[in-house]
Order: structure tokens, then C-alpha cells, then sequence
């Protein structure tokens, strides 16, 4: 199933998209919520390998079954803060970027709880699950090998 196997790829790539992780997991941003985040836009992409991985880091972390299962349909659950609702849509709509700025409906509402430098790291972040959700449709990596904190 692998097109592009780990040891096919360029040496240094995934060490510097290590690097940003590091970077990202040494922010003041929440990593439950992140990873609540990796895996709704990996979701949204329809990366299986990633949706394995970041379904089982949040299990780890004691997610509950009923928001795991329901993350794809949040906006019709009760089971979602409003902080993280204000997070997945503004994570939805950075995934499924267009021509236009981020509307201000959906970025105003971010400074109720993150400062410009935590949305900066939001912004990272969601730009970095992308990145490697993006890789992992070409690689073709296999879904459901992933062991948490085995990598």
C-alpha cells in the first residue's frame, strides 16, 4: 500500500517537521485541544493514517468515546466547549482555504481566548496537520500501525 516507504524519503524532511512539533508542543497552546484539532482536520482531509494516529494520542489523554466518535459532526453536538468550538471552525476553515481572507466571524471570536502570539501557534499548527496530511496521501503510510508514544 506504501507508495514512498520512510526510508524513501529524503533525508532531514521529517526531522525539520519534527522540529516545528517540538516548537509547537513547547507552545502555551493546550495539547489536548491540538490534538482534538490534528485530527478533525485529518478528518476533514480524509488521511487515515493521521486519523489512526491522533485518535489514539487522544484516547491516551482520556478522550471520551462519545467526543471521538462525534468530532465529525461537533456543530450538531452538545459536547463541545466554546472554546473549542471557536478552534474547529476556525481550524475547518484554514484547511479548506480559498481566494478570500479568513472572514472576521470566524477569526474575531479567537480573541476571546487566545492572544495574537497563541494564534500565531494555532495557526501553525493547523497548517503543520495539514502539511502532514498532505505527505501522508502521496506516501500512503499505513493506517493503524501507529503506537502512541512509539511513532
Amino acid at each position: 500500500m506504501e507508495r514512498i516507504s520512510y526510508t524513501d524519503i529524503p533525508e532531514g524532511m521529517f526531522e525539520n517537521l519534527r522540529a516545528i512539533e517540538d516548537f509547537l508542543n513547547n507552545s502555551p497552546l493546550d495539547n489536548k485541544l491540538m490534538e482534538l484539532v490534528k485530527l478533525r482536520v485529518s478528518q476533514k482531509n480524509g488521511c487515515a493514517y493521521c486519523v489512526d494516529m491522533h485518535y489514539k494520542e487522544l484516547k491516551h489523554t482520556g478522550e471520551t468515546e462519545l467526543r471521538l466518535s462525534s468530532l465529525c459532526v461537533w456543530e450538531e453536538t452538545p459536547y463541545f466547549s466554546a472554546k473549542e468550538r471557536i478552534v474547529l471552525k476556525f481550524a475547518e476553515t484554514l484547511t479548506k482555504i480559498n481566494n478570500t481572507p479568513i472572514p472576521e466571524e470566524v477569526y474575531t471570536p479567537l480573541l476571546d481566548y487566545f492572544n495574537k502570539n497563541e494564534i500565531c501557534y494555532l495557526t501553525m499548527a493547523i497548517t503543520q496537520i495539514n502539511t502532514w496530511n498532505r505527505l501522508m496521501k502521496v506516501f500512503l503510510f499505513t493506517p493503524g500501525n501507529y503506537k502512541v508514544g512509539g511513532h
